[in-house]
């Protein structure tokens, strides 16, 4: 069994945690210990720490998440009902690939079993392993990264840069959409922002997402894996001077965003990595886990449909039929994407877009919504 790889949490934490409050989130959680395994069939979130980085060229410094974990579990939960576990670390393989195929091994056990996983690691290109797991679950994905960057292979790059690019190339290509969130253009080519544009990717500019973060709702409600990298955060506010970032996100933005993507019904993997080992870092992280939590509690459970009776539904005539829905209860909204039938449509079936009211009102003024759009060229290419 891959859970037999996981390693168990070692007695020095297992002692600070009998040191917490009793109404601290560690002392409701069900850690994996020498003695102990968590039930996975009773948990709605597991916690795993990878601890891998060789994805950043540097395989001398030891991933440590000791520090993010302490942090985390000394918080105060909400009015929370949700019962998580700490699966403890895998760790780092005699090759890469090892690691790789360990955790997604691991997270697509726990999908099966409805359990979203929450990992902190190294390098972010553990991303693309937990994308792979998406393989034994037999789907298209959609993958939300919030970074600077686009991670596209760059000559002499790095693994944690490049692996957009694995996820496109890669064999089987279960890749539906990639949305990016907080990129900063001076970080990326013209040719990478163009090639975005190519696939009908999704890009969000730093400042967009700053100005009004609500546009990240719709993104990440359609999102199967979100993966956050640390240093889309500035400097001031992440701990980090390792790496000096002056522009990036602020620790409320990051938050906001981690929650948005907790409240999303079809978020079922989430990461977060890049990150120094540092205390300072691991306090904002404990807190991107936190908002993640919360969000997942006040999941509405509308996404997928069982039925539209709690829906209004809205036809906007163009050249195409364009189809919405509106939540009686939460007031979102969602398009849809039609099954054509003489096309290779990577979808088998029409599907549900989430988008926002603006969007029904430009369809209205008869300009099509741009995400409609490019999701039916990814749907037919």
């Amino acid at each position: 069994m891959v859970f037999d790889f996981l390693q168990p949490l070692d007695d020095n934490f297992l002692a600070f945690i009998q040191g917490l409050s009793p109404q601290t989130l560690g002392k409701k959680v069900v850690f994996h210990t020498d003695t102990e395994f968590p039930n996975i069939e009773s948990a709605s979130i597991a916690i795993i720490g990878v601890l891998e980085n060789r994805g950043l060229g540097d395989t001398k410094e030891i991933v440590d998440l000791s520090n993010i974990r302490k942090e985390f579990y000394s918080l105060f939960p909400g009015n929370w009902q949700t019962q998580i576990i700490d699966l403890g670390n895998i760790v780092a393989g005699e090759s890469l690939e090892d690691t790789y195929y360990v955790l997604k091994t691991a997270i697509a056990q726990l999908i099966k079993n409805k359990v979203v996983p929450v990992v902190i690691g190294g390098s972010q290109d553990l991303t693309y392993a937990m994308y792979r797991a998406y393989d034994l679950l037999e789907q298209m994905v959609n993958v939300v990264s919030i970074d600077s960057t686009f991670d596209f292979a760059r000559e002499n790059g790095l693994l944690s840069e490049s692996y957009l690019t694995k996820m496109i190339v890669d064999e089987p290509n279960n890749l539906f959409n990639y949305s990016n969130l907080g990129f900063q253009t001076y970080f990326n080519a013209q040719e990478e922002i163009d090639l975005i544009e190519k696939l009908y990717f999704d890009a969000y500019r730093l400042g967009e997402v700053c100005n009004n973060p609500t546009i990240a709702e719709p993104v990440f409600r359609d999102a199967d894996l979100v993966s956050i990298d640390l240093s889309s955060v500035k400097s001031s506010d992440s701990g980090n001077f390792a790496t000096f970032v002056p522009n990036g996100f602020s620790g409320k933005e990051i938050c906001s965003l981690s929650r948005y993507a907790g409240i999303s019904d079809k978020v079922s993997s989430f990461g977060v990595f890049n990150h120094e080992n540092s205390k300072q870092e691991s306090v904002l992280i404990a807190q991107i886990m936190w908002y993640f939590v919360e969000g997942f509690h006040f999941r509405s459970n509308e996404y997928p449909f069982g039925t539209k009776e709690n829906y209004i539904k809205y036809i906007v005539t163009l050249d195409d039929e364009l189809v919405f829905y509106k939540s009686n209860i939460t007031e979102r909204w969602w398009i849809e994407i039609p099954f054509i039938s003489l096309q290779n449509n990577k979808l088998k079936k029409s599907t549900l877009l989430p988008c926002v009211y603006e969007d029904y009102l430009a369809a209205c003024a008869g300009e099509v919504p741009e995400r409609w759009w490019k999701a039916q060229r990814k749907n037919i290419i």
